[in-house]
């Protein structure tokens, strides 16, 4: 399946429940492009554990901005709708699935 690309729009209910670990990321960034098959191998690996998704900051400015999101990649753990853990910069898919 891969992980779930989320706009503004259906962002609040696809974070709501359980723990949703989403990566906030560009297409220009380098070090998003080095993470991006750690979180495709991570939804695959947790598919219906935990929703693992991608912001596009590009087109996701107002979601970037919500949650303070300076520098890309980060990645932000959500449970139940609240931020708990907040990774910037590129992690070993250890450090993600120690959360999970």
């Amino acid at each position: 399946m891969g992980a779930r690309s989320l706009s503004a729009g259906d962002f609040d209910a696809a974070i709501a429940n359980g723990k949703a670990l989403v990566d906030f990321w560009a297409s220009w960034c380098g070090p998003c492009k080095q993470l991006a098959p750690v979180i495709e191998e991570l939804a695959g690996k947790y598919e219906g554990i935990a929703t693992i998704a991608k912001v596009s900051v590009e087109e996701e400015s107002a979601l970037a901005a919500r949650f303070r999101v300076m520098s890309i990649p980060t990645v932000i753990l959500f449970v139940d709708g609240k931020e708990e853990k907040r990774f910037v910069g590129v992690q070993p898919i250890a450090t993600y699935e120690g959360v999970l």
